[in-house]
């Protein structure tokens, strides 16, 4: 395996900021959901017009994980109003980890995190929190194993499927 290099998500990256987001959530998730469920899905949160809308916000943060010239993850990071849910000033949500299933158990996630991490300490951020389907086994033991605790709940609507997130976070020293 090549070394992973993780690095800020530029203008020009936005197609891969999109082809990778459209990957990496149907392989997470296409098994629990129907094909239409998934195409629609995917078709509306990563159409080109909101993932620019997004990556333009100031308040957002992406990062790619590349193996050489090969895009493997990203990461999408919120802080103030771009906050999905809290809109704490003094906290940085995680909405996104993915990382393709080629690339799972090879650490990625673990660097990926470890950016998310920097990245509240250099905004001086006094906690990191996200919202992990409570089915998605892998993710809640890798928040877990990382020092996230659970603190409410959320419903995430997929379809005509209401499935419920378990809020977590970490705070910070």
């Amino acid at each position: 395996m090549a070394s992973i290099i993780i690095n800020k998500a530029l203008a020009e990256d936005l197609e891969t900021i999109q082809a990778l987001g459209r990957q990496t959530f149907y392989e997470t998730f296409a098994e629990s959901n129907s094909e239409e469920v998934m195409k629609n899905y995917l078709e509306e949160s990563f159409s080109t017009e909101k993932v620019k809308s997004e990556f333009n916000n100031p308040d957002s943060h992406f990062f790619i994980a590349w193996e050489e010239d090969i895009p493997v993850g990203y990461l999408k990071l919120n802080s103030g109003a771009a906050q999905t849910e809290l809109q704490d000033e003094t906290s940085l949500e995680i909405e996104r980890i993915y990382v393709k299933k080629s690339h799972h158990g090879q650490k990625v996630g673990q660097l990926l995190y470890d950016q998310a991490l920097e990245t509240a300490q250099n905004l001086k951020k006094s906690y990191l929190w996200l919202g992990v389907w409570e089915e998605n086994l892998r993710a809640l033991q890798f928040y877990r194993k990382n020092g996230f605790e659970q603190f409410g709940t959320h419903t995430f609507r997929l379809g005509g499927d209401d499935q419920t997130d378990l809020m977590m976070k970490k705070v910070l020293d």
